[in-house]
């Protein structure tokens, strides 16, 4: 796919800005994500009014929660629902070995790059290809995400349908990226009749098989869960906003 202009004109800079916030914003909700709001906020200043707003309400939807529901509603939310996980590679194959070439394909970009993300986690993390977008290579990252607009995009449909607040940040990565084209239009009515496939085959060698959406997470010590359930893990630098203080 070839690389396409983001929606507006965006910088650089606020790419970066857009797609780092984005990934923070869709990370669970604990004490620590609270105490970057406030740099959230001061580095949203640079980025267009349709932009930042969304970011700026859910971020006010954070403070005004007791994050004992924030903590159960993402959960029940992205843990729980096949079409509002946040695995990319899931909407189109499932757990099936398309998903794991399709996996494979991430990781190759992300060492392409220069990064090794760690065996534990699975590459098509929405929360680490946007990190990795926002970061480490922004054109790689893009083209990733463009390559599962559709899922991204059902992603997006799903949580407006749910009445989910975390649907803000959605509109906000959307909003960054260009307009959806006939095909891709077409590709995400037909992933909203069908939901992602079902058979289950297994990922190996391509990735832990252990992660299914739609049966309830095991929150102890799943290999194959979303990068919060792992505090110990770092999965990319800590996230900065240069040249941006609070």
């Amino acid at each position: 796919m070839s690389a396409r202009t983001p929606r507006g004109g965006l910088s650089s800079e606020q790419l970066l800005i857009a797609w780092q916030s984005a990934s923070l914003l869709l990370g669970y909700p604990d004490e620590g994500l609270l105490g970057q709001l406030n740099l959230i906020r001061s580095a949203t200043q640079r980025l267009p009014a349709e932009i930042a707003e969304p970011v700026l309400a859910f971020a006010r939807h954070l403070e005004s929660t007791p994050l004992a529901s924030l903590q159960s509603a993402y959960v029940d939310t992205f843990d729980t629902r096949r079409r509002s996980n946040l695995f990319l590679t899931y909407f189109a194959h499932g757990d099936t070995r398309k998903r794991g070439m399709a996996l494979l394909r991430f990781k190759q970009t992300y060492l392409q790059a220069g990064f090794t993300l760690d065996d534990s986690e699975l590459p098509d993390h929405l929360c680490v290809v946007l990190e990795f977008a926002a970061t480490v290579d922004q054109n790689a990252g893009r083209e990733l995400i463009l390559e599962h607009r559709a899922g991204l995009e059902l992603l997006r449909l799903s949580l407006r349908d749910q009445g989910s607040a975390w649907v803000a940040v959605l509109d906000t990565v959307s909003s960054t990226l260009p307009p959806l084209r006939g095909d891709e239009r077409e590709a995400v009515r037909r992933l909203a009749m069908e939901g992602p496939p079902e058979e289950e085959v297994g990922l190996s060698p391509f990735a832990n098989p252990q992660f299914s959406p739609g049966a309830p997470p095991d929150l102890s010590n799943s290999p194959g869960a979303p990068p919060h359930l792992d505090k110990n893990t770092v999965l990319l630098p800590t996230p900065t906003f240069p040249g941006v203080r609070v």
